[in-house]
């Protein structure tokens, strides 16, 4: 599972980054607590094994999360930084004091399977809640994602699975002598529904000559791109139906002249004959792995 630059990796429940005190006690950056959470969440999903044996487990928090609301679609392109908020709703027993310095929850977006994910993204920091009753909360985070760092390959874009947790850390210390996991809560909880990750997309167009006489040949090119999260670098995306738009000067309406495919380099060349003044646009529906895009309009004075 390829996990962000800043976040320490976790290669069993005794990984862990090294931090003074749980994250929640101290700074809120997302090297300081998640590799604490990450941690505590192994250990929970241990049915057996080495790790369970020896450092036994968190004990089952008493929370549920539900009314999980995310954007339909997070695109991603080569190096900024993409926020994505995120709105769920934490119910809890009066066990659990959700307003205790050390208790945290964080919405989580993955790939594949819950337990055993092809990926998994998260928000820098953990989400601030409000309670609205005695034991529930509307709970507000992010996704935040960063391709430059890496935390993205190609085949990720698509459909992604919601999640959310919380870890109750009771006072124990992850780096403490005395740590004892068992005096941890820790619940989490997939399927809270879904998003897509798209490898954000670019369309270009040029409408030449321009000017041109009413009857000539106009050409128009163009060009669809998306994302490489494995280069960080836009790519021309091959066989790609797209949609050769008109709009008439003074209209606010396009309309579909022909559709064409991209070729092997994601590059757009058609004709078609001048009649009126008026915009010509490239436009693409979209897919799973990739945004819709329109290109801008390109005028041409027809004389």
């Amino acid at each position: 599972m390829r996990i962000r630059a800043t976040v320490a990796a976790v290669s069993g429940a005794l990984a862990l980054s090294a931090l003074a005190v749980p994250a929640a006690q101290a700074d809120d950056s997302a090297a300081s607590y998640r590799a604490e959470v990450a941690k505590i969440r192994q250990a929970a999903q241990a049915a057996s094994g080495r790790a369970a044996a020896e450092d036994g487990k968190p004990y089952a928090l008493n929370v549920t999360f539900s009314n999980f609301k995310i954007a339909k679609a997070v695109k991603v392109g080569t190096t900024n930084h993409v926020s994505t908020t995120v709105t769920y709703t934490l119910t809890h027993g009066a066990d659990v004091n959700i307003a205790a310095r050390d208790f945290v929850t964080d919405p989580i977006i993955y790939k594949g399977s819950y337990t055993s994910p092809d990926n998994r993204l998260y928000g820098n920091k953990p989400a601030k809640c409000t309670a609205t009753s005695a034991t529930t909360a509307d709970c507000k985070g992010t996704i935040d994602v960063y391709p430059g760092a890496h935390e993205l390959i190609n085949s990720d874009a698509g459909s992604w699975k919601a999640a959310a947790e919380a870890t109750a850390f009771n006072g124990q210390d992850p780096e403490g002598e005395t740590f004892d996991i068992t005096k941890v809560g820790y619940k989490g909880q997939g399927g809270l529904g879904g998003t897509l990750v798209q490898r954000y997309s670019k369309l270009t167009v040029n409408a030449t000559p321009e000017p041109v006489k009413k009857g000539k040949t106009i050409t128009v090119t163009g060009k669809l791109s998306r994302a490489n999260w494995e280069d960080n670098k836009y790519h021309g995306y091959v066989n790609q139906p797209v949609n050769l738009q008109f709009r008439k000067k003074g209209s606010n309406t396009y309309t579909t002249v022909k559709t064409i495919r991209t070729n092997s380099t994601g590059n757009l060349k058609t004709t078609v004959t001048a009649s009126v003044d008026g915009y010509f646009r490239y436009t693409f529906a979209g897919t799973t792995t990739t945004p819709a895009v329109n290109a801008t309009g390109d005028f041409v004075d027809v004389q």
